[in-house]
């Protein structure tokens, strides 16, 4: 090497006294080498500041070094926690990430996803909520020999493929908070059908009710899309009610943000006329006013977790991670939670 030229394959081969298919070996983390060449040839790659050429690599591997992440889902805050957990695993690797939209109710989803997979040859995928509850995609994972993992409320796949929170569990603990606090007429807005967090929520809520000696009441639970209007709306309809809920659970915290507002639009005080619980701890839950009583969903630890998952094996300096597939959420007590007057 001479000046400011950039070290190649040839030049790591020569000073490493090693040929470039061991080289490539190397860099490829084949495991038909010897601890003592493997180390010799990697010195001298941190030395020279050698880079791979990842299109070289990819072509030799027939894959590209990069993690996708598929999603339909109107949760801005949900996708950007996922990102944000799996950006940090890919910090200071190779890898990139690639971000798909699709439609779950398109007649060619499946279709639609293989060709992605196909065009881009991913490493691995992570499915997030609703799709990742569409076994068929995990189907055509397997078929493809495309790494996956499954991002869902409950238990959808093997430890390897999956990372899921214990959101029935949880929206048990906030409604039997919520009768604790002396509440006995609570209703819920509710997630969009189709979508497994949703059920789960709901059914959680409806769990604890009954077992707090309280029957669930149809006209108390309004469905919601996990958008800020659909919460508005939600909160109009359950507060028109004659008598009305003392305390309202929204299935995430953009919808209990538009309870909020629907219920400072019809002159009551929050906590003191009515208590709002929200789910996911999104930075609006802390502010807003009042600071919002909300369940914190480790989505960011999840979206770390499947990053792991999807690169287990392939990078040494990888740490392994405990609790690999359950996450527990966690109920956080601000200011919109009161006693029933």
């Amino acid at each position: 090497m001479s000046g400011n030229a950039k070290p190649t394959i040839n030049d790591i081969a020569r000073l490493s006294g090693v040929s470039k298919k061991t080289v490539s070996r190397v860099i490829n983390r084949s495991p038909l080498l010897n601890e003592e060449t493997r180390k010799r040839v990697d010195d001298v790659i941190r030395q020279t500041g050698y880079i791979p050429n990842p299109q070289a690599r990819a072509l030799a591997l027939r894959r590209n070094f990069l993690i996708g992440l598929v999603h339909d889902n109107p949760n801005a805050q949900m996708v950007l926690g996922v990102q944000q957990g799996i950006l940090s695993v890919l910090k200071g690797t190779e890898y990139e990430l690639i971000v798909r939209p699709v439609d779950r109710g398109s007649t060619t989803l499946v279709a639609d996803v293989r060709s992605f997979l196909e065009r881009q040859r991913l490493h691995g995928v992570v499915l997030l909520p609703p799709i990742s509850e569409n076994d068929g995609l995990a189907s055509l994972c397997l078929e493809l020999g495309c790494r996956y993992v499954r991002m869902g409320s409950a238990e959808l796949d093997d430890a390897a493929h999956m990372v899921a929170s214990n959101d029935r569990e949880v929206v048990r603990e906030v409604v039997t908070f919520l009768m604790t606090t002396g509440h006995r007429r609570i209703g819920i807005i509710t997630g969009p059908p189709g979508f497994r967090s949703a059920s789960e929520r709901h059914h959680g809520f409806n769990e604890a009710l009954v077992a707090g000696g309280i029957t669930p009441e149809p006209a108390w639970a309004v469905e919601g899309n996990y958008r800020f209007e659909s919460g508005l709306v939600a909160t109009r309809n359950l507060l028109a009610q004659d008598p009305r809920p003392t305390a309202i659970f929204a299935s995430n915290d953009e919808m209990a943000a538009g309870a909020l507002h629907a219920a400072r639009e019809m002159g009551l005080d929050v906590p003191a006329d009515l208590s709002i619980i929200g789910f996911d701890d999104t930075a609006i839950a802390a502010h807003i006013w009042p600071p919002l009583t909300t369940v914190r969903w480790p989505i960011v630890e999840m979206g770390k977790a499947a990053a792991r998952k999807l690169l287990a094996g392939t990078i040494d300096a990888l740490p392994e991670m405990p609790g690999d597939a359950l996450f527990l959420s966690a109920l956080i007590q601000r200011a919109s939670v009161a006693p029933p007057r």
